[in-house]
């Protein structure tokens, strides 16, 4: 049976390794075997048996260099190879595949190695120690231990807003490029619902489980959880921690599919904020791609299109999701199946936008470093003026002029414990045929962000009457001063979440690797 499992990891698609984020120095395998780890498995097996590379390729059918290139972990193996030297050594594949190094020098080795081989250390230009058993051991610890330090500094010195921005422009870079469509992610969430047999309407808790179940994990409810976290894996014992009752600003169903998509697209601790925030977004996109999936999501909204009643809300209502969810999915499938290029946006009462998408050639306002969160939108625009409505119940609807053409946007407000949000959709006004609102008479003229007395100066005579006489005592916001939160996982106290799982983790259970 463990057989099957490890051969199970095997047939991980490169597709989902790759949208993880995955670079061109790997010390994981395409299907997720870590190669490194393995490989050092595979010598000390080796040489407890006092064999030679020539003794042990004699007895597997290999030749000496390819082992060579699998003890360095530079080759993957085969399953029916790795059941040979299974077999050669007298252990499972269990014990091949051993969570614990078989020694100290073993462990150093294996964090030298995959340190180097890391994005990291990459960009730094150095050249590599190669790692052998004519390495000194103290040479080795000292070695290990500067890799540690510099990773810790390098991790400091990028963890600044400046560099939240940057990751954050890039990544909205690639979306735009791909029209923000995965089709891998899409490919894997496919392939789990069938598996579980669901096949139309919305996804219930009890379908969620299912997923998990036939992934190999258990789910626990627990009063407390990390205050830092929504959800807690234990990769050791396979379990899912989540919480009821804290707040109702997230869904269960997708705290808990977004934990479990880590797990399917093979994604590895983040080695710095850019790769954190792209595992966060490859993740939503998964759970969406469940909640929403393709197939009844593309058929449901052909027919509103066909039928020119399209409706971000009729999509939240099929599938029993939020009305952000719907309009994120919305942008994944939008332009791919229906041929409509879109904009997002979700913009606090205060009128900054917390977030942004666009592939269809809308001006949002950016800083120097073409950044959009953070940014004050334009008065004039739908995002803004839907807080002025007095009719939450249905969307509000409106055309809007720009210095790069008319958009019709359609939007709607959402209450969070941090304020009001308002969640529109955009697109330009060829396309507004499609849509239901598409008659609305609401229509404005905004000529940001390339104007500044459109509504980012005060008008003439507000100024003349109160210029010199106001003195606002302005909100501090503090986290505009204060770097980005340290750690592989930003804001997560490490020392928190080590003491929950601990805690809470069973007492009879094998502390083997997680099988992937």
């Amino acid at each position: 049976m463990r057989a099957t499992k490890h051969a199970h990891a095997a047939s991980r698609p490169a597709a989902a390794h790759r949208a993880a984020g995955a670079g061109p120095a790997r010390s994981e395998s395409d299907s997720g075997i870590d190669l490194i780890a393995l490989g050092r498995r595979v010598r000390h097996l080796r040489k407890k048996r006092r064999m030679t590379l020539d003794d042990l390729a004699a007895a597997v059918g290999t030749s000496p260099s390819q082992l060579s290139l699998l003890e360095n972990g530079r080759r993957e193996p085969k399953l029916s190879q790795l059941q040979q030297l299974a077999a050669t050594f007298e252990v499972s594949l269990d014990d091949l595949f051993g969570a614990e190094p078989p020694s100290k020098r073993a462990a150093l080795e294996i964090e030298l190695e995959k340190t180097q081989r890391g994005p990291l250390y990459a960009a730094l230009g150095l050249p590599t120690v190669r790692v052998s058993n004519r390495l000194p051991m103290d040479v080795l610890e000292s070695l290990v231990a500067l890799q540690r330090e510099l990773t810790r500094r390098l991790e400091e010195q990028a963890a600044t807003p400046e560099e939240a921005r940057r990751a954050n422009t890039e990544l909205r870079e690639e979306m735009r490029s791909r029209n923000n469509y995965y089709p891998e992610i899409e490919a894997e969430a496919e392939k789990i619902l069938s598996a579980v047999g669901h096949e139309s309407g919305p996804l219930s808790h009890h379908v969620a489980a299912d997923i998990a179940e036939h992934l190999g994990f258990s789910l626990r409810f627990v009063p407390n959880l990390p205050n830092s976290t929504r959800s807690v894996t234990d990769q050791r014992h396979r379990i899912v921690y989540l919480t009821q009752g804290r707040t109702r600003d997230w869904d269960d169903r997708s705290v808990l599919l977004q934990a479990l998509g880590h797990y399917v697209l093979g994604h590895t601790e983040p080695q710095d904020y850019s790769e954190f925030l792209r595992q966060r977004v490859y993740t939503n996109y998964f759970a969406a791609a469940l909640l929403m999936p393709q197939r009844t999501a593309v058929q449901y909204l052909s027919a509103a299109q066909s039928a020119k009643e399209l409706a971000i809300e009729d999509l939240r209502d099929a599938y029993a999701v939020s009305y952000e969810s719907a309009a994120h999915r919305f942008t994944n499938l939008a332009t791919e199946h229906l041929g409509i290029t879109c904009h997002f946006q979700k913009v606090h009462e205060s009128g900054i936008i917390h977030k942004a998408y666009e592939n269809d050639g809308v001006s949002f306002p950016t800083d120097h470093s073409g950044a959009i969160e953070g940014q004050p939108v334009c008065r004039e625009w739908t995002s803004r003026q839907v807080f002025d409505v007095e009719d939450r119940f249905r969307s509000f609807h409106q055309y809007t002029d720009t210095p790069s053409g008319t958009y019709w946007c359609t939007a709607r407000t959402e209450g969070h414990s941090s304020g009001i949000y308002s969640l529109s959709i955009g697109v330009p006004f060829e396309h507004a045929k499609w849509f239901r609102g598409r008659d609305t008479t609401s229509r404005s003229v905004s000529r940001c962000p390339d104007d500044p007395s459109c509504c980012r100066t005060p008008p003439p005579e507000l100024a003349q009457q109160w210029e010199g006489m106001a003195w606002p005592a302005a909100r501090a916001n503090t986290h505009l001063l204060a770097a980005m939160p340290q750690g592989a996982f930003p804001g997560v106290d490490t020392t928190e979440v080590y003491e929950f799982l601990s805690a809470h983790a069973p007492d009879q259970l094998p502390e083997g690797p997680p099988e992937a």
